[in-house]
């Protein structure tokens, strides 16, 4: 097996696709984006982490006490039984979310040629005019006619 100095030298030569895939390899799960720089960043920590280990105890206490309700991003999505960290901490079975998207119930407000429209949130979607959409994009494109 190469060192960990070989391997994140390796994922400089990578293509997006090899990132992707290594990435499913150290972390036990498939990636959604296709954002190399990130991924070679990612894949690259996790390679570190498996081999030297995590953060220290302390820094795990650190981050509790400063943000005990906050997501950690040093947790990983999902672990080997399909579960997921709550915001508490604990082993839930959760639904996979975008951490990017506001919070079911925000409303989003634009204003496209002179016309407001607006989206509400949802826990699994978006509602836009009474109709449930599954991204915004399909959203967009019913208001613009365009992808």
């Amino acid at each position: 097996m190469a060192t960990v100095s070989e391997q994140l030298v390796a994922l400089e030569k990578m293509t997006v696709g090899e990132l992707a895939g290594k990435y499913h390899e150290v972390f036990g799960v498939p990636t959604r984006t296709r954002n190399k720089p990130y991924l070679r960043k990612r894949v690259a920590w996790r390679i570190q982490e498996l081999a030297e280990g995590g953060l220290s105890e302390r820094a795990l206490a650190k981050i509790e006490e400063l943000a005990p309700l906050a997501p950690a991003r040093w947790r990983p999505e999902r672990l080997s039984g399909g579960e997921k960290f709550a915001p508490d901490g604990a082993l839930t079975p959760v639904r996979s979310r975008d951490p990017r998207l506001p919070a079911p119930g925000s409303v989003l407000h634009r204003v496209h040629k002179g016309v407001e429209h607006r989206v509400t949130v949802l826990a699994d979607g978006f509602q836009y005019n009474g109709e449930r959409h599954q991204s915004l994009s399909k959203i967009a494109k019913k208001i613009t006619g365009t992808q």
